[in-house]
């Protein structure tokens, strides 16, 4: 509409307190008498605990208590989720250790400095077992068990029935394995909890301070941590440094934090270190074997996928991606007539995997955009055009897949041909024959990826607006930013809706005690959850706004009229009143003024866009360059270009570091060996290019602002383009495929081993285990961990 905020470039309003300093966060609270937590971990991968010897740490300088599992309890900690309760984790570790960096015990102290020297006279005495680090091996009979009584390293599993064969009709089946690695979600603010024990009238209770995600959720968690009930626990999230769905609710550590601080009867806090993030939180980790079956005109006929899902030493919900999320988008932007799909969620000796930027989605377009450019490859199609015959049209939609997922909108040609035509992809190759004919060194390669993928899944969320005496707005939402910019979109809707200056509206959000309740932040819900809720909490508000200035005006509320933040008269000229004096109206007369709502959506919705990699690989070392990336991503209205920009640049880098540096490796005795930025290759601004981003808008009726999430698409396209990308440049040499990521070492490994004339190992047989997996829509059997 003319003169709205929607739809223009807003600079974000939290970046003045980010970029200067005046931000708080978990370890800036400073509360009197707070005592500070560290905590013992295992050195190794996989022992039984046969001593632990407390007494010289007790009595050292400072020391509060050391507490261990005999004194925290051995309950299972409640977490985000459990793919098997038979394998959840407690507190701390007792019995055995399972990975490096198992936390064992607890010092508290006056002074973090004294409790580091305790915690290094906390003697553990370890018996070592067998370890296993790789998920294909865990499988085997003879594997060390993670979980004794559970019988197996299998904590979950299903799979399709035996007789679902999905390539009748096929003329070709392409083959491969592929790996999508381990990443450390690496924000830039670890883990952190403050945790004061209060006390009133009502009884017992706490205040937490915790840099989550979802503080609701979280405050629930804390709440069967310690025995309370939920409305004795209040949860703040001040500024959040980054999560990427490594701060999904609390984990065990924050619990045992809380339970020390009522055991103490004093304020604790504990902030992670750098090498405990690295240690501790983890994303992706999946084997996948694909098979694509397609008729002579190269129309996909049908799919099987059987994936291993890395769980890590506890059945969090990481490895349960496999089973869940990766399922439902295995499919990717085609018609797929049949699917059989088989996934396990496997335990090893590492740490247990959570979500990752995509939680389980970037991971399914991997497999389906690797293997449609495999395909294309061996069927003698450009990349662009077996995609395009295979993928959905404007027409099919609502359209619902043989996974069940019911895909709202789209139009998939539509950012292909933007993304081919911004990347000028016929110049690209025309550049590549010409140094593939001149035999340069440095020889190009284009990378294509088309991608659906899920976002909001539905369900309700809360928002609010109230107006202060003077005329400004206080707007609320269940929400919990953690870098994306939801007090600025929450503003611009409010303010287009009220005529009340963004300056003047305050959002306040992430604290359980204020903000009624709330489904947190994660899976790209915000906009169209949280800002809906805004939206039709401004909606409601203006219109008991209106009654209000109709009394004060002496009118009818139907002759009352709101434009540029003043109330008139219909028809009276100069009759008219501002927010502030139609809110000190309402405050002396109503007691206030303001709308609590609950907005629904029924069910998700699904993004999708196009992303276009043009890399150099040096072949006599390996070492890829990405020259440019080009990603066009469809998330409906885009309400503020610069944060949806934002987004995508941020999506495309983690996705890019993917492809081509990240990884967390694990030694045969479960040692991690890139646990420091030393070792682990996370990209700096040098490492980046100057991405190009833009958007095609079609919108979602799922809700009024037609919006879709757009939070982890660029990291869903980006993976895939640049993989295919590399591959493209090596393909004249011989080279296949090459596994994420693409090393030095292994772009330089494929290409000698093309030029010894060895064909690239696309595929191996599955593991057998996936034959004794329950059929899907089957309850699990005990041994084999629950269906998902």
């Amino acid at each position: 509409m003319p003169g709205s905020l929607l739809g223009t470039r807003v600079r974000r309003v939290e970046d003045p307190d980010l970029i200067t300093g005046r931000s708080t966060f978990v370890d800036n609270q400073h509360v009197p008498g707070k005592a500070h937590a560290v905590f013992v971990r295992s050195p190794v991968a996989h022992a039984r605990i046969a001593s632990i010897d407390t007494a010289e740490a007790r009595s050292a300088p400072g020391v509060l208590a050391v507490l261990t599992s005999d004194e925290l309890g051995r309950e299972p900690a409640p977490a985000f989720a459990v793919v098997n309760p038979a394998c959840g984790r407690a507190p701390l570790a007792h019995g055995k250790v399972r990975y490096v960096g198992d936390p064992v015990a607890l010092v508290i102290a006056e002074t973090r400095a004294q409790a580091v020297d305790a915690a290094e006279l906390v003697d553990v005495d370890y018996e070592d077992l067998p370890v296993v680090v790789d998920v294909e091996a865990a499988l085997a009979d003879d594997a060390p068990r993670q979980f004794e009584d559970l019988g197996t390293n299998i904590a979950a599993g299903v799979r399709d029935a035996d007789d679902s064969d999905p390539f009748t009709g096929a003329a070709h089946v392409t083959r491969l394995r592929m790996e999508n690695q381990r990443l450390a979600t690496s924000p830039i603010e670890g883990n952190a909890i403050l945790v004061q024990p209060t006390h009133d009238e009502h009884g017992d209770g706490v205040t937490a301070w915790v840099s989550t995600q979802h503080p609701h959720m979280a405050r629930d968690q804390l709440a069967r941590a310690t025995g309370l009930a939920p409305e004795r626990v209040r949860v703040i999230a001040p500024h959040v440094g980054g999560a990427f769905g490594g701060k999904a609710g609390i984990g065990a550590e924050h619990c045992a934090v809380a339970m020390a601080a009522r055991r103490l009867g004093r304020p604790v806090g504990w902030t992670e270190t750098r090498s405990e993030s690295m240690l501790s939180m983890h994303g992706r980790g999946q084997v996948q074997y694909g098979e694509l079956g397609l008729d002579a005109d190269g129309r996909v006929v049908g799919l099987r996928l059987r994936v291993l899902g890395e769980s890590g030493a506890y059945a969090g919900f990481g490895g349960g991606l496999a089973i869940g999320p990766s399922y439902l988008l295995a499919p990717g932007p085609y018609r797929i007539p049949q699917l059989r799909y088989d996934a396990i969620a496997v335990l090893t000796n590492t740490a247990p995997v959570g979500a990752f930027r995509g939680a389980g989605r970037p991971e399914a377009a991997a497999a389906i955009e690797r293997l449609m450019d495999l395909a294309a490859a061996e069927v003698g199609l450009a990349p662009e055009e077996i995609r395009r015959r295979n993928l959905l049209v404007p027409d099919d939609f609502p359209y619902v897949t043989v996974t069940g997922a019911r895909y709202d909108t789209g139009d998939y040609d539509l950012p292909l041909r933007e993304a081919l035509r911004i990347a000028d992809v016929e110049g690209a190759r025309a550049e590549q024959r010409r140094r593939r004919e001149a035999g340069e060194v440095r020889q190009l390669g284009i990378g294509i990826a088309v991608y659906v993928e899920i976002t909001g899944f539905g369900g309700t969320e809360y928002g609010a607006v109230h107006i202060q005496p003077d005329g400004s707005a206080v707007i609320m939402a269940g929400t919990s930013a953690h870098g994306q910019g939801h007090a600025t979109s929450f503003a611009m809707l409010a303010s287009d809706r009220l005529g009340i200056p963004i300056e003047n509206i305050t959002y306040q959000q992430s604290d359980t005690g204020e903000v009624r309740s709330g489904g947190g932040t994660g899976g790209s819900r915000s906009l169209q959850m949280g800002g809906n809720a805004v939206a039709q909490a401004s909606d409601e508000l203006r219109e008991k706004a209106l009654a209000v200035a109709a009394r004060l005006l002496e009118t009818a509320p139907a002759d009352v009229t709101l434009e540029d933040g003043r109330f008139a008269v219909a028809g009276v000229p100069g009759v008219a009143v501002g927010w502030a004096e139609v809110a000190a109206y309402a405050h002396e007369h109503d007691g206030g003024l303001g709308v609590d709502t609950d907005f629904s959506q029924e069910g998700a919705t699904f993004p999708f866009g196009a992303h276009v990699s043009i890399v150099e690989v040096d072949t006599e070392t390996g070492h890829v360059v990405p020259l440019r990336h080009v990603a066009v991503d469809d998330c409906g209205r885009v309400l503020n270009p610069l944060i949806v920009e934002g987004q995508q640049h941020g999506g495309a880098v983690q996705g890019i570091s993917q492809a081509l540096w990240e990884q967390m490796v694990y030694d045969e005795d479960g040692n991690p060996i890139t646990s420091t930025f030393v070792d682990y290759a996370i990209p700096t601004a040098a490492d980046t290019i100057s991405l190009e981003v833009s958007n095609t808008e079609t919108t979602t009726p799922l809700n009024p602002l037609g919006a879709k999430g757009i939070g982890e698409s660029a990291t869903v396209g980006s993976t895939p383009a640049v993989q295919n990308a590399v591959v493209d440049a090596l393909s004249h040499l011989g080279v296949r495929h090459v596994d994420l990521p693409c090393t030095p070492r292994r772009v330089w490994a494929a290409i000698e081993r093309a030029r010894r004339g060895q064909e690239t190992e696309l595929w191996r047989e599955p593991p057998a285990a996936f034959a004794t997996l329950p059929v899907r829509g089957e309850q699990a059997a005990a041994e084999g961990g629950a269906e998902i």
